[in-house]
């Protein structure tokens, strides 16, 4: 039977049962193709050696602390992230607040008196570019030699290419924010995605255009303002629709300057209003503009939808065929256009 999901928020929350791990370390931000291929290697050595599978994380981003100019942006809230990493077969998570004292200790601190004694961490798995320890002094040179002082294997991951590109969180984040969303699923290896409430509206939409969900979301990074296909999920009960979602600030009503998602259902809704929803970006359809009139503009949205649902059709033709190959290993892609 498999064992329950856990996350730890603090290094006093670590029970003494949490080792032996398999374990690796990192931001993750995206769980990105790259991300998967380390996770499904801590998996598979956690298995081998009946070892548990375990990630130690981040939050907030230590460049927020050490950096704070320097720190990015993140497409995805702690939450998310364990939800993607138990998806790739992880059994726990210790999301480590970083703090001041947590950048002051030095690689042989961290390693010593975190991955060691306190996690317990007989394998440690990190990219090919990993940084560790006070002012990032650490690299996978010394980790190996620490790994061999303290009585852990040390095995370094190469990074992910996709054609001719090196798979990023911080090239994920430029293609989302340029719109370029299909892109950015091939190298997530998944749709692009925000999470979040539905909120209330304005209530423009339902009187004269169309009836939308809102999104409020804690994602930092959104897609550029435009109409994209999307796909909807309900958080709650797994409620799906196919959809389009406008992000922007609705010109055509003179609005003020705050930024809207808003998600066309293009079927029924049927039951209770969503509460929370998933919105996974498919691609690009056009810029958000000003219309003449609210008339003009539900005029446009109409053929949204109907660019929406060739491109759904088109999908379900590719799929039975298949064209659409979601490849296991390292790389997604998307329909051909």
């Amino acid at each position: 039977m498999e064992p329950p999901f856990r996350v730890f928020h603090s290094l006093e929350e670590v029970p003494a049962d949490f080792g032996p791990t398999a374990l690796t370390i990192g931001n993750f931000d995206g769980v990105h193709s790259g991300h998967r291929r380390i996770l499904r290697r801590v998996r598979e050595i956690a298995d081998e050696r009946n070892w548990k599978a375990s990630v130690l994380t981040f939050d907030p981003h230590p460049a927020t602390v050490v950096a704070p100019a320097r720190a990015p942006k993140l497409m995805t809230v702690p939450e998310q992230r364990c939800g993607l990493m138990r998806g790739e077969g992880i059994q726990q998570v210790l999301i480590l607040p970083f703090t001041a004292d947590v950048a002051r200790l030095t690689a042989e601190e961290f390693v010593e008196q975190v991955l060691v004694r306190k996690l317990g961490a007989r394998a440690v798995l990190v990219g090919e570019n990993f940084r560790f320890g006070h002012k990032q002094a650490g690299d996978t040179r010394l980790l190996r030699a620490l790994g061999d002082r303290f009585g852990f294997l040390t095995e370094t991951v190469p990074v992910i290419w996709c054609r001719g590109k090196q798979v990023s969180s911080s090239g994920l984040r430029q293609l989302v924010e340029a719109g370029r969303v299909a892109r950015a699923g091939r190298l997530l290896g998944r749709p692009y995605a925000l999470e979040g409430a539905v909120i209330t509206g304005r209530g423009v939409g339902s009187k004269q255009t169309v009836p939308t969900l809102n999104l409020a979301t804690r994602s930092e990074v959104l897609p550029n303002p435009g109409v994209y296909v999307t796909r909807t999920k309900d958080l709650d009960d797994g409620r799906s629709w196919e959809s389009v979602t406008n992000i922007g600030y609705r010109p055509t009503f003179g609005e003020d300057d705050r930024l809207s998602i808003e998600t066309f259902l293009l079927g029924p809704l049927e039951g209770e209003k969503p509460e929370s929803i998933r919105v996974e970006f498919l691609w690009r359809l056009r810029d958000e503009r000003k219309f003449e009139s609210p008339e003009a503009l539900k005029t446009q949205i109409l053929k949204d939808v109907a660019r929406a649902q060739a491109y759904f059709r088109r999908a379900a033709r590719w799929v039975r065929q298949p064209v659409l190959e979601y490849i296991k290993g390292d790389t997604h892609e998307t329909v051909r256009r």
